[in-house]
């Protein structure tokens, strides 16, 4: 055996597994898919077998394969428990993480992520700030919340926004209406449909700031509600057109409900942060949170991909 097994490279097999690609696994890592590649290659010289069918979508793993995968789920959850160790009896880790969120789609990802944060660090107390915040950066401020889930990364003094993920926004349409027969939307279909919409500011509406306005365009016609369900069932009827994170529509289109167009020819792209003080941001368990966060929507959200960490 010429290469030794390593922690990257169970770390690998892992990213693998939980994407089904090895673009989205690389991704995850933060490497390019050709070094990524590269690494399972030499791994399978090492070994003389092959891991995982490569033709198989999404990857099927060959027994050799899967018996890394079982080694790798052992010892990275062993390594990760060592580290958390560490890391409290160095600093006697405890704290509260008070969540406050401003987007009214993120409670299918948010409360998956928190559960599994939950296990790693038993000692943090874990909340949401009750209710929708229109401006949960503000809170930070006042310190009435410790992390804020927000759409924008404008620069605010002494708060650190840290990239959490990117995602496709789509338009839905009554599955009969002419619209349904677009290859994509344009500014102009908004204006003369009624628009629905949570009932936030305009300046938290992608589709305002990023296609009604740059075009100089407002809706005619306009309808909010609460609740995305609620949503869907007035798309359905045929009162209006609604924009969506595709995770967020996703069950309701798997059941035929609407009909999902793209707005605009490169689609239109929606971005989450997590905004903290400045002074938490290095803090483990807040970066293990962040981690947390990205990893899960990332492997189990559509439309998803993961903005690089430049703090």
């Amino acid at each position: 055996m010429n290469t030794p097994l390593e922690l990257r490279h169970l770390k690998t097999l892992v990213a693998l597994r939980d994407t089904g690609s090895i673009s989205r696994a690389a991704q995850l890592l933060s490497l390019t898919q050709s070094a990524l590649s590269h690494q399972i290659k030499l791994l399978e010289d090492c070994y003389g077998t092959a891991l995982f069918e490569r033709k198989s979508q999404p990857v099927r793993f060959t027994v050799a394969g899967q018996r890394l995968l079982q080694l790798a789920d052992g010892v990275l959850a062993q390594v990760q428990e060592a580290e958390r160790d560490v890391i409290r009896f160095a600093s006697g880790v405890a704290g509260e993480l008070r969540i406050a969120v401003e987007c009214h789609t993120c409670f299918d990802w948010l409360m998956p992520a928190m559960d599994a944060f939950r296990q790693r660090w038993p000692e943090v107390e874990l909340d949401i700030v009750s209710g929708f915040h229109p401006d949960p950066v503000g809170l930070l401020h006042e310190g009435r919340a410790d992390l804020a889930i927000v759409g924008d990364n404008e620069p605010d003094a002494g708060i650190a926004h840290l990239p959490l993920f990117s995602y496709e926004i789509v338009a839905m349409v009554h599955n009969q209406h002419p619209l349904a027969q677009r290859e994509f939307l344009v500014a102009q279909d908004f204006v003369d449909a009624t628009l629905i919409t949570y009932p936030v500011p305009d300046e938290m509406l992608d589709v305002v700031r990023q296609v009604l306005r740059p075009a100089g365009l407002n809706a005619r016609a306009r309808r909010t509600t609460e609740l995305t369900a609620a949503m869907l069932q007035l798309v359905a009827s045929g009162r209006g057109i609604a924009t969506l994170p595709l995770w967020a529509a996703t069950p309701y289109l798997e059941r035929g409900y609407v009909t999902p167009r793209r707005i605009g020819p490169d689609g239109l792209t929606g971005r989450l942060y997590a905004s903290v003080p400045e002074a938490s941001a290095r803090q483990s368990y807040v970066q293990d949170f962040v981690a947390i966060m990205r990893e899960q929507s990332f492997a189990n959200l559509p439309g998803v991909n993961l903005m690089a960490d430049k703090t």
